[in-house]
């Protein structure tokens, strides 16, 4: 076939996957284009307070077209963004590199000498996105290291490696002016973290070190072209079945559910980066429709999280807690279980909605009769302060959110099927044994410390009542394996059973990393794209 392809590389979503192929293969000389479902998002246009739902979470079919989104499974609840930039405009900016016993853990170990190549892609990884050590430390992180030494595990106390730009060594204030600090004038000029602790609802002051300042930046300035608000709805190789000769891409308008603006692009490699979710929900429409009906039956397998818990510490006229950047630091409870202190911005209260007082127990029927013991009890010796816990006024300013991660492996399945409430379409659903919600040591640990610092604490209401705990890392469901009896891509990222297609994101993990995946989802992304050679080395050959 000889037909000129509208572009060379089509890749389906920007996140930390997609805007890194975008860049690589720009500067290899591939004409790239960049399906993104979410909107375009600078300090023109972020909310000013997460109550403001419509310009936060992302649920377009109710007319929600934010960058923040909730989805609910069986097993979960997955918290994850939608957007130019993916989930770097909510995340948190914490970039960790795991324990190299990840690499002989999942379906990745023996395919590649993991704790020998992986290292040089990290550096690349750090450099790419400004990865530093938090100069912000604030009340809230004051506060960990005093829970820390209550604990006697104040050895294991630091501050968290964030991306974000915090200026020169004398700036100790932020909101200076830098012109590009990173890419020899090549990026744009940037200020310096104030500490504001607004991360996660949307930087406003281009301190965060969010994609699009660095990798999709620069592949734009390449020539990439970003279709924001696309929804890819179809993928069909051309002419050959394998995707020898390409792809055709047929896209819709990414937030009306009437398929509006529908398009048809070519492609001859195409990239799925649309995150674990919308990778795996895109790649079993794919198969289960006949577009591509080669990918592997490994598809939604091993879908993992990081065993995490969501608990909280509300303080009544304390020091404001909402101060610093998002994750500012963290400390290991014990050797399988790390806690970080996690915060939102002044005013950006909604999530207080999640969050119900502190109850122990074990998972089942009685942990929300317990519960409502607890709330009468509390509400009949403290009144005023439990009033005061309730109200979801304040509540940024005066909570920590602890996020507890535990590095016990567990999985679940994902499958695409019609649920029996709505058998008019397809969804994705979970399947296997529960992963755990409460983490008894960290329950401990958050009523100590209310103890200790007179606050209140608080559990999360999905985990409590209905014994689904709550990620933002939501891994796996595409994992790399030696063939498709056991994966859905090879060592190279790759897609079993196609020529030319590609997965990197977050859907391509292969193990519980134990910390925020992005880092390693960037520089994985990194060694894929290292493989892939310039366009001129294959037109030459």
């Amino acid at each position: 076939m000889t037909a000129k392809y509208d572009f060379d590389v089509i890749i389906i979503g920007s996140g930390f996957g997609g805007s890194v192929s975008a860049l690589r293969l720009s500067e290899k000389g591939y004409s790239v284009g960049i399906m993104e479902m979410g909107r375009r998002w600078d300090a023109s246009n972020m909310p000013s307070t997460n109550w403001k739902i419509w310009n936060f979470m992302w649920r377009p079919l109710l007319g929600l077209r934010g960058f923040f989104s909730l989805r609910f499974f069986k097993h979960v609840m997955v918290l994850h963004g939608n957007a130019v930039g993916g989930g770097s405009v909510t995340y948190a900016n914490t970039l960790l590199v795991p324990p190299n016993s990840v690499w002989t853990d999942g379906s990745w170990a023996g395919l590649d000498n993991w704790q020998a190549v992986m290292p040089d892609h990290y550096a690349t990884a750090q450099r790419m996105l400004g990865v530093n050590t938090n100069k912000r430390p604030a009340a809230a992180d004051f506060a960990l290291e005093k829970m820390a030494i209550a604990q006697k595990r104040h050895d294991t106390y630091y501050k968290t490696e964030v991306g974000v730009f915090f200026g020169d060594d004398d700036d100790t204030t932020g909101g200076k002016r830098y012109a590009d600090p990173y890419f020899d004038g090549e990026g744009p000029d940037r200020y310096s973290c104030i500490g504001c602790g607004s991360c996660m609802t949307g930087c406003i002051h281009d301190a965060k070190n969010s994609l699009d300042k660095n990798y999709l930046y620069l592949a734009e300035k390449k020539g990439a072209k970003v279709f924001e608000e696309t929804r890819v709805t179809n993928v069909k190789p051309l002419e050959n079945a394998d995707g020898e000769h390409g792809y055709e891409i047929f896209t819709a308008h990414g937030t009306s559910p009437f398929g509006k603006n529908k398009r048809r692009f070519t492609a001859k490699k195409v990239i799925f980066s649309a995150s674990s979710l919308g990778t795996q929900e895109l790649l079993f429409k794919l198969k289960q429709s006949g577009s591509m009906p080669n990918i592997s039956d490994e598809l939604g397998k091993r879908v993992r999280t990081n065993s995490e818990s969501l608990l909280a510490l509300r303080f009544s006229g304390a020091e404001d807690m909402s101060k610093g950047v998002a994750i500012g630091s963290g400390f290991y409870l014990d050797e399988h279980t790390h806690i970080e202190a996690t915060r939102y911005g002044e005013g950006h209260d909604l999530l207080s909605l999640l969050f119900t007082p502190l109850t122990g127990g074990k998972p089942g029927i009685g942990r929300p009769l317990l519960w409502l013991f607890t709330l009468l009890s509390s509400f009949l010796r403290h009144p005023i302060k439990m009033a005061r816990a309730c109200n979801p006024v304040g509540f940024a300013k005066e909570t920590i959110i602890f996020l507890c991660m535990q590095t016990v492996d567990g999985h679940l399945n994902m499958r695409y099927r019609r649920p029996w409430y709505f058998p008019f379409n397809k969804v994705l659903q979970t399947e296997g044994d529960p992963i755990p919600s409460f983490i008894p040591a960290a329950n401990k640990f958050v009523a100590d410390s209310a103890e200790q610092m007179n606050g209140t604490g608080a559990s999360v209401v999905s985990e409590l009542f209905f014994n689904v705990p709550t990620t933002a890392h939501c891994m796996g469901g595409c994992g790399m394996g030696e063939s498709s009896n056991d994966g859905v891509i090879d060592s190279q990222n790759r897609l079993f059973g196609y020529k030319n297609a590609y997965v990197c994101d977050g859907s391509m993990l292969g193990a519980n990393l134990g910390v925020n995946p992005s880092l390693t989802i960037t520089a994985l992304t990194e060694r894929a794209m290292s493989f892939i050679p310039s366009k001129d080395t294959i037109a030459s050959a």
